[in-house]
């Protein structure tokens, strides 16, 4: 089948299921009538800016919606997600739930932050490149304060 019915199935069953893990999608589309991969399916998930995120204490895929109202998003995914920060010069570095790191910096890169340069994120750590000390201070600061309301 074309790769547009396999992307919006994709959309589809993300939206009406929990779908915790790639092969759970894989699964679920090879049951719909898609010959797929798990590379494939990888792809399309990159393509369509899906994202896996934590959702009552579990983690799930996403369609990422990209609005205004990011600080709302960044704070949610913060109480629900982050352990820790500390700071190294001019880097902050965020310690976070499994599987939760590259969501929080996609997040905090979506801020537009002028003393934010960018992030770099693993599984469950990330650091943020600020443009001096003060600013990786002001971002621990600011993150830690939300993780503590």
């Amino acid at each position: 089948m074309a790769r547009n019915a396999r992307q919006n199935k994709i959309i589809e069953l993300i939206r009406e299921k929990d779908i915790e893990k790639q092969e759970d999608l894989v699964s679920e589309l090879i049951k719909e009538g898609f010959k797929v991969t798990q590379a494939t399916v990888s792809r399309d998930i990159k393509e369509l800016n899906v994202i896996k995120t934590v959702v009552g204490g579990k983690q799930k895929y996403v369609k990422e919606q990209v609005t205004a109202n990011v600080s709302s998003q960044l704070e949610d995914m913060i109480r629900h997600a982050v352990l820790s920060t500390d700071h190294a010069a001019n880097i902050a570095v965020i310690k976070t739930i499994q599987g939760s790191a590259n969501v929080v910096a996609l997040l905090i890169d979506n801020m537009k932050d002028k003393d934010i340069l960018g992030t770099i994120a693993g599984d469950d750590t990330l650091a943020v490149i600020a443009r001096d000390e003060q600013s990786a201070i002001k971002i621990c600061g600011i993150i830690s304060s939300i993780v503590t309301d």
